[in-house]
């Protein structure tokens, strides 16, 4: 009977821990993007405030909600350019970064050094006003880094990751699901 409270005690323990590394944020598959705005850093717009969700319209577009720009962040903004590169033209592919701070103005000479040193030319960077980000949005404060893919506004894909599990193999996870929203 000890041996089987015991396992039962260990298979429990084991489930918290595999429940615990799925964390949910963001907008989830078939919900709908809601507008919001932004002050674009590095984009086209760079400087005004504007709605990047509303000006992409029912196009394929990646939106990644990030709290602060670490190396793999990095990587994956850099390699998801690479995609919205290649597809701009024909599939009218778009992107945007939204970092999640309280205090935007801190943001903007560092945003606009990875989008030059990295070479970030079709996904611009941009800043929303706290911490929290849209409420329709539903970022959770555990996700340092959450990718939502939609297309005809309708979210296809979400990933969302703790701080230090954004990976290599992760990256290439979320950069192979664009063809999910690329028609």
């Amino acid at each position: 009977m000890r041996k089987f409270v015991a396992f039962c005690m260990m298979a429990l323990a084991a489930v918290n821990v595999v429940s615990a590394a799925d964390i949910k944020s963001g907008l989830q598959i078939d919900e709908f993007p809601a507008a919001f705005n932004v002050t674009d850093i590095t984009g086209p717009s760079a400087g005004e405030k504007l709605c990047y969700r509303c000006q992409y319209g029912a196009r394929p577009v990646i939106s990644i909600f990030v709290r602060k720009m670490d190396e793999n962040t990095l990587k994956l903004v850099k390699e998801l350019d690479a995609v919205v590169g290649k597809n701009a033209e024909d599939k009218k592919m778009a992107a945007f970064v939204t970092v999640l701070t309280d205090d935007p103005d801190a943001q903007e000479a560092s945003l606009k050094k990875a989008a030059e040193e990295q070479k970030i030319e079709h996904t611009p960077l941009t800043v929303f006003e706290n911490a929290v980000g849209p409420a329709k949005y539903k970022i959770s404060e555990k996700a340092s880094v959450t990718v939502m893919m939609w297309v005809d506004s309708n979210v296809k894909v979400n990933y969302a990751f703790e701080d230090g599990k954004l990976d290599a193999e992760a990256i290439g996870k979320v950069v192979k699901d664009t063809e999910k929203i690329l028609n």
